[in-house]
C-alpha cells in the first residue's frame, strides 16, 4: 500500500491543514509532472490519488488506520445523535422520492404548479437536515487534533477513537450525498 502522507511529505495525522496539503501537492507535482525531467504519468497519477485520499476526511482516516493500526473501517452502532439524524433522514428521503415520482407524472403546467408548495417544504426540510448533518460532521472533525495528540503520547485507545470517528463520518458523508442528490433532483 502506498503511503499518501509520505508521498506528499506530510506527517501522518488525522488533522490536516488543507492549505498545507495543497502546498505539498503542488511542490510534489512540480517534480513529478510528465513534462519535467524525471517526471512520469505514473508518479503524477499517484500524487493525484494521494491528494484525493487525504483531502477527504473519511478516506484520510481510513488510510491512516490502514497504515498504522491495521484496523481499517468497521461498522459501528449509531449513537443517539446519529440515530436521531437517521430517523429524520429515512422518512424525508421516502417523502422526497414519492414527491419526485408525482412531479414526473404531472403532465400539465397546472399539475406541476400545484406541487410547488410541497416541493418548497421538502427543499427546506432537506436543507435543514443537511445543515444538522454538516454540524455533526464539523463536531467530529474537531476531534481529530485531540486524537493526533493522544496517539503521539502513546495512547493506544486513540486509534479506536479514530476508527469510530471514521465510521461516523462515513455515515454522515453518505447522508450528505443523498440529501445533495435529492436537492438536485428537485431542481430539475
Amino acid at each position: 500500500m502506498q503511503d499518501c502522507f509520505k508521498l506528499l511529505g506530510l506527517r501522518p495525522q488525522a488533522a490536516l491543514d488543507l492549505a498545507a496539503l495543497d502546498e505539498a501537492y503542488l511542490a510534489a507535482t512540480r517534480l513529478a509532472h510528465p513534462d519535467q525531467a524525471g517526471g512520469s504519468d505514473h508518479a503524477s497519477a499517484g500524487l493525484n490519488a494521494a491528494l484525493e485520499t487525504l483531502r477527504n476526511p473519511v478516506t484520510r482516516l481510513k488510510h491512516l488506520l490502514d497504515l498504522h493500526s491495521g484496523l481499517g473501517w468497521r461498522a459501528i452502532p449509531l449513537d443517539a445523535g446519529l440515530m436521531s439524524l437517521f430517523e429524520k433522514l429515512g422518512p424525508l428521503l421516502q417523502q422526497t422520492n414519492a414527491f419526485l415520482a408525482r412531479k414526473q407524472a404531472a403532465s400539465s403546467a397546472l399539475a406541476r404548479a400545484l406541487l410547488t408548495s410541497e416541493e418548497l417544504r421538502l427543499r427546506e426540510s432537506l436543507e435543514e437536515l443537511g445543515t444538522a448533518i454538516e454540524d455533526e460532521w464539523q463536531a467530529l472533525e474537531s476531534r481529530f487534533a485531540d486524537c493526533d495528540e493522544r496517539i503521539a503520547a502513546g495512547d493506544s485507545a486513540a486509534w479506536a477513537d479514530l476508527q469510530s470517528l471514521q465510521a461516523r463520518l462515513a455515515y454522515l458523508g453518505k447522508w450528505k450525498d443523498q440529501i445533495r442528490a435529492r436537492l438536485l433532483e428537485l431542481m430539475i
